[in-house]
């Protein structure tokens, strides 16, 4: 990979600009004018990296949220396969965040295309409060039990190949690991991707359901009324822990206590296989590598390197090496024991 003047790696290099760069505040209201909402001027950007989602003031002082896609990331049935399912999650009365159709959800302006959602407040939840966990599991519990009456048919599945060997390769491929910590870093990630696979194997032929899919805590807000679940951009079909595991933290023990609280509410509406405790560390560790893969890919938008200042420094890299070390500790441990 290329080094630019700011001694980040570059990417994208096909890309002459970043994909947002001709999204500015009059498009964006155009947008929304063009499918039925008329905003009154007043614009928040809210935190995304991989899309651009606004608070959009309208002129009769409601607001909406306007979540503009990446281009090229998803094809519009893979969009639209998401959306119908927060439609089918929302009619069943689940505390989802859905699009507003009008009567289409999926919505086009010159090159960018966009859904609307109404807007939808909350706070953190406190994950270290039983009962939180508890009533987080039983919501968890009904998405799955309604995610596994059909597969996505669209979308992709969660896969060591997708989340781990192509994420891996690309970064081989684009020189993005300094030369001299290369051979550290290929070696840890060739033994965690054979853990992975080890652990895959004890796991057997787990099922395969629509997941939200990136269901960590700050996808969950809070209300006095309890949770409710925002974005579904990662939704893709996997096995059901995959949904579970991002609300644990800790110690072994602590995450021990936190999954029976979570599955204490989720078996009110839906089976667990334990078998799916095999793959909690490997999944953890398929992330980690995902991650570094998706913040090198997006370092044409000015976004990322604003956001990751520090990535791409041998410092990075040297506690990526370590966090996989862990990692391939992790995972040759006993999978998590439950009652």
């Amino acid at each position: 990979m290329d080094e630019i003047d700011d001694g980040h790696p570059a990417h994208d290099a096909d890309a002459a600009e970043h994909p947002f760069a001709r999204l500015g505040p009059d498009r964006i209201l155009d947008a929304l004018e063009s499918a039925g909402w008329r905003g009154d001027g007043r614009l928040l950007a809210l935190n995304s990296y991989e899309n651009r989602v606004y608070q959009v003031w309208l002129e009769d002082g409601s607001s909406v949220v306007a979540k503009f896609y990446r281009p090229q990331r998803w094809s519009d049935a893979q969009i639209l396969e998401e959306h119908r399912f927060t439609a089918e999650l929302a009619e069943a009365e689940i505390p989802v965040v859905a699009p507003l159709c009008s009567p289409d959800s999926l919505h086009a302006h010159g090159e960018y295309r966009f859904a609307v959602y109404p807007r939808r407040g909350g706070r953190s939840p406190e994950l270290d409060d039983p009962e939180t966990l508890e009533w987080i599991g039983r919501f968890v519990g009904r998405i799955h039990a309604h995610g596994a009456v059909r597969p996505f048919l669209e979308r992709p599945t969660v896969s060591i190949e997708t989340f781990g060997t192509e994420p891996r390769q690309w970064l081989l491929d684009h020189d993005c690991v300094p030369r001299d910590l290369l051979p550290a870093w290929r070696a840890v990630a060739d033994q965690c991707l054979e853990a992975v696979s080890q652990a895959f194997a004890r796991a057997g032929d787990v099922r395969q359901i629509r997941l939200h899919g990136d269901c960590h805590a700050g996808n969950v807000l809070w209300t006095d009324d309890g949770p409710h679940f925002v974005d579904f951009d990662d939704a893709r079909n996997g096995p059901a822990v995959q949904d579970l595991w991002m609300l644990l933290s800790g110690s072994s023990q602590d995450m021990r206590r936190q999954m029976m609280d979570v599955l204490e509410g989720y078996r009110d509406f839906m089976d667990f296989d334990r078998r799916e405790l095999h793959l909690i560390e490997p999944l953890r560790t398929l992330r980690l590598m995902h991650y570094s893969a998706w913040v090198a890919r997006r370092w044409s938008d000015p976004a990322f390197p604003a956001a990751f200042p520090w990535f791409g420094t041998d410092r990075y890299w040297q506690d990526r090496i370590l966090e996989l070390r862990e990692q391939l500790a992790a995972m040759s441990e006993p999978a998590m024991d439950l009652p």
